[in-house]
């Protein structure tokens, strides 16, 4: 919460004081679970087709070339438009960002009921990415601008804790109704994604911590980097390096070493469910540990199973060890959240979470080209020749936040 939203507790002692607080702390509580309700729905929907979307435009007759362009234009669509999203944050508020968000995700994916064209499906995705960019920049910034800094790495986690249930359970419901029925999985996602727009839109504590900082023209504040900011995008990039390389090469290498589709699929389901239960353990101890040793220390976990990956060539094995991998993430984002947004001006953070979220996507784009062309060498080089990108990136963080504070403080931000 911006710092002059807990004035109403200035001046106020005793019960009345505890009064005044406990009330702010049940408020900040229901615009997270409202939020988290938000991006539960919005990423259930997005997964429900994203399994078998290839199927269903390989069906169509498009042919596999353009089938990976369409794959990859929700990524472009992301990155073209994360930093635009974020200013008009920062400008305009965020509850219109994703209300228009949501709408142009659900508008988006009706139009694959209708439209056929090899372009248009590949337009149809560009926008989905688009909209799908925009609400993560938009709830992040909300989350970030509303709630201190002392309770935000538990806050952070619940949105993301919510994301991957979104992510886990979307998959599921789509394989249970299966290709054979995409019109409906289409209509299905464009209903949860306006679902997911009925909080935001009722939502009276939603409405209350929204920020506008130039919705009057005045000049949005400069946004300025510092010790804190640069090492969080350092780690948000090396984030989505480790992504990219796992999206487009993990199912490959698993393959590589004899694993059956089941063991695939239950590897991505290992990966998903610690993480869903332990992100709100690091969201804890991001507000009450020191936080660069907990995203460093996440990022070391990562450096050491992308050089293990080469070693292990036990299918089993792999899912057992990749429980590692879902630790390191959950001890990162928490803690790299919190370092990224700590002492921030309201008013900077949706262009804040835009640069943040525009470098992390274009991260996970390259990475997962390049390490495309790197698995044709052999099926662990793109694990083993990313390992020293992310052991310079743990080293680079440490240097940038030693001298910035690693526990949490009261936030020091000036108001809205």
């Amino acid at each position: 919460m911006p710092e002059d939203a807990a004035n109403p507790a200035e001046g106020v002692s005793g019960g009345e004081q505890s009064t005044v607080e406990l009330a702010l702390r049940r408020e900040e509580d229901q615009l997270v679970s409202r939020l988290s309700v938000v991006v539960l729905l919005e990423w259930m929907g997005g997964g429900v087709i994203l399994p078998l979307l290839p199927l269903y435009l390989r069906q169509r007759g498009i042919s596999p070339s353009y089938v990976g362009v369409t794959m990859a234009a929700f990524y472009f669509g992301a990155l073209c438009l994360q930093y635009p999203a974020g200013r008009l944050v920062d400008r305009i508020g965020r509850r219109p960002i994703l209300i228009a968000g949501l709408c142009c995700y659900a508008l988006a994916t009706l139009a694959f009921l209708v439209w056929t064209s090899a372009v248009g499906f590949i337009v149809l995705r560009f926008l989905q990415g688009a909209a799908g960019g925009a609400v993560e920049v938009a709830s992040l910034a909300l989350i970030s601008s509303a709630i201190p800094i002392e309770r935000r790495g538990r806050a952070t986690s619940r949105i993301y804790q919510a994301q991957y249930i979104g992510i886990f359970a979307g998959p599921v419901i789509g394989a249970l109704i299966g290709v054979a029925h995409m019109r409906l999985l289409f209509a299905l996602t464009a209903g949860l994604c306006v679902a997911a727009s009925i909080p935001v839109v009722t939502s009276s504590v939603i409405r209350h911590h929204d920020v506008v900082g130039g919705a009057q023209r005045e000049p949005l504040v400069r946004v300025v980097a510092n010790r804190a900011l640069v090492g969080a995008m350092v780690l948000g990039i090396t984030l989505g390096v480790i992504t990219g390389i796992y999206e487009a090469c993990w199912t490959l290498l698993m393959q590589a070493h004899g694993a059956t589709q089941l063991q695939i699929g239950l590897s991505w389901a290992v990966f998903s469910l610690p993480y869903i239960f332990l992100v709100r353990t690091s969201g804890w101890l991001a507000d009450h540990a020191d936080r660069r040793v907990l995203a460093i220390g996440g990022i070391s976990l990562s450096f050491v199973m992308f050089l293990s990956w080469s070693h292990i060539g036990n299918p089993n094995l792999m899912i057992a060890f990749n429980v590692v991998e879902s630790v390191a993430f959950s001890l990162i984002v928490p803690a790299t959240q919190s370092l990224l947004t700590q002492g921030r001006a309201p008013v900077e953070l949706g262009r804040i979470q835009g640069i943040y979220a525009t470098a992390s996507t274009a991260a996970i784009a390259l990475a997962a080209a390049i390490g495309g062309v790197l698995f044709t060498i052999g099926p662990g080089v793109p694990f083993t020749a990313s390992a020293p990108v992310v052991a310079a990136a743990a080293i680079a963080a440490g240097i940038i936040w030693r001298k910035v504070p690693g526990r949490v403080e009261r936030d020091p931000r000036p108001g809205p």
